[in-house]
């Protein structure tokens, strides 16, 4: 066999069979441009580039281009370079990381915080250490759980049992079928980030004490953005103090890079000293790391900022529904657009883009069942009422 021809002609296979179904992805370029949020340049294949306005950014605060987290970018590259230089225990760990993980841990109210390169890599390193931690570990997972947890999961010896989204009777059922003395955990995010629900914390921590389990939850989509000093759902909830390891990401409500784990100091230190996404992998730089230091600390100060976000998410949903436009029902700052279909979804969002300068991102097969694809729109407190405007007349228009 001529491997390389096989291996080429099963790659450019599979890449039709992506094209033919609408699923193919091509990144746009987008420029973003400081002090302007959500206004981005977009750079088209053979086209001039023009100015647009972005409704799928996970920076969902534009703390990205905040002075503050800009000005800390710059002053810990002057400082200290551009790039750590080596993994967290090869010359990587600076006083930054330290601070940025002490601040994480009292944002969360546990007594530690790890770092990691990515919000996908602080899942799949934790569940996949801490799942193989104790013989017969058997984890629950809602059905809708992101990419990174199911693979951290499998990368565990750990049995696998998925349980409906939010469906807590189905949850309770697996959890009454299984040993009584297996070890369990239960795994959940708070905030759905393709349905834009939000999960019953303290219902499933109820259970999870019931039967001995010990709560994994991913608040990558809800930090920044909810509590009184912006840590998520749980502190939302008044749930933090039930939920045994929280992760999050410096990424999106944060508006930098990186991700993290908070919990009981032995859980986490058994992660930092066994999981090898961690200990083969470059500390996250300087710059990242002090301009996520800067966001945390305003965003804990800035209470009108995530008020301002409800506010924005909540005209949103209103001028959908005044104009009878379709959405999923969220109970969050998401808001999905069922738009059926690869092709068609793909063929709406971009005479968005072509037509409106409008960027939305079209979710199809598989972060999405086939048949069930959307738009996924997310207001910020800097999308205006003019903004929201050009959008709804663009909609009745493409959809």
């Amino acid at each position: 066999m001529n491997t390389r021809q096989s291996l080429l002609d099963h790659c450019a296979a599979h890449l039709g069979t992506l094209r033919a179904e609408g699923r193919y992805r091509d990144f746009a370029q987008l420029e973003k441009l400081a002090g302007r949020f959500p206004r981005y340049r977009w750079h088209p294949a053979g086209g001039a580039p023009r100015e647009i306005t972005v409704w799928s950014a996970n920076d969902y605060l534009g703390m990205g281009t905040h002075a503050a987290v800009r000005q800390a970018a710059r002053d810990a590259a002057e400082a200290h370079g551009a790039g750590a230089g080596g993994t967290r225990n090869i010359s990587g760990t600076s006083p930054l990381h330290a601070a940025l993980e002490a601040e994480l841990a009292d944002w969360h109210g546990k007594p530690a915080a790890l770092l990691f390169g990515s919000g996908y890599q602080a899942n799949q390193a934790a569940l996949s250490s801490l799942l193989a931690a104790l013989p017969g570990m058997e984890v629950f997972s809602d059905t809708m759980n992101h990419a990174s947890m199911i693979d951290g999961m499998r990368r565990s010896p750990a049995r696998r049992h998925i349980w409906r989204h939010n469906d807590l009777a189905h949850l309770e059922a697996l959890l009454a079928a299984a040993d009584p003395a297996t070890p369990k955990v239960i795994a959940c995010e708070s905030v759905y980030s393709m349905e834009g629900d939000v999960a019953p914390l303290h219902a499933i921590c109820d259970l999870a004490e019931r039967f001995g389990a010990i709560t994994y939850l991913d608040e990558v989509h809800a930090v920044g953005l909810y509590g009184a000093q912006g840590a998520g759902i749980a502190e939302r909830d008044g749930a933090a103090a039930r939920i045994d390891i929280i992760e999050g990401t410096l990424a999106k409500g944060i508006g930098v890079y990186g991700g993290y784990i908070a919990g009981e100091a032995a859980l986490v230190d058994y992660v930092r000293s066994v999981a090898g996404g961690l200990i083969f992998t470059t500390a996250l730089p300087p710059t990242v790391t002090a301009a996520a230091l800067a966001s945390i600390r305003q965003i804990r100060a800035d209470a009108a900022l995530r008020t301002r976000l409800a506010e924005r998410a909540a005209a949103l949903k209103a001028a959908l529904d005044a104009n009878g436009l379709p959405r999923l029902p969220s109970e969050s700052h998401i808001v999905p657009i069922p738009v059926p279909g690869a092709d068609r979804c793909r063929a709406v969002a971009r005479r968005l883009l072509e037509d409106f300068s409008l960027y939305v991102t079209p979710i199809n097969y598989p972060t999405v069942p086939r048949g069930t694809e959307r738009l996924r729109l997310c207001a910020t407190p800097f999308h205006d009422d003019a903004m929201i405007g050009e959008l709804i007349k663009a909609l009745k228009e493409v959809i």
